[in-house]
């Protein structure tokens, strides 16, 4: 629970400051059938220039394994404190993770973009497996990944 805290509080923290208005999203991650241990998975979000803005979730304990986020790892410098307290456990083959958090309206059809970088121990890293455009028309379509996740969606 503490965990769900704070992504909500980071989540909420990737609008400009003054903004209070924030509905709940359900972000779903439908893995792969890839074949080897939990993935490593980073969600992050980008502005309309490509600018890192924040992360929303990590899934994956280990910070050791963070740098094969490789683009999550590139925007923040590797700097774990960005994903303190908001850590889950990896996600395996096959199997999906659902995330429910408030993210600010205002990150919606502005040109921000959610990313999601995928990696698993002795296999390829995957960076950028998924990147979607958070648009209101773009809630519950699924979005193909590349490698390790099959789809994913995000719904209001």
């Amino acid at each position: 629970m503490k965990s769900l805290i704070a992504a909500l509080a980071l989540s909420t923290a990737l609008v400009a400051p003054g903004l209070a208005l924030a509905r709940p999203v359900t972000l779903t991650v439908n893995m792969a059938q890839y074949g080897g241990p939990g993935a490593y998975l980073a969600i992050y979000v980008t502005d309309a220039s490509g600018a890192y803005a924040g992360s929303l979730w990590m899934a994956g304990g280990k910070s050791k394994y963070y740098k094969h986020l490789t683009d999550w790892a590139q925007f923040t410098g590797g700097d774990v404190a960005q994903v303190d307290g908001i850590t889950g456990a990896s996600v395996g083959s096959g199997r999906s993770l659902e995330l429910t958090m408030d993210l600010a309206d205002a990150l919606f059809d502005a040109g921000y973009t959610l990313h999601i970088d995928a990696a698993a121990e002795d296999m390829r890293d995957s960076p950028n497996e998924v990147a979607v455009p958070l648009t209101a028309a773009g809630a519950g379509v699924p979005a193909p990944g590349r490698r390790y996740i099959a789809d994913f969606t995000y719904g209001f």
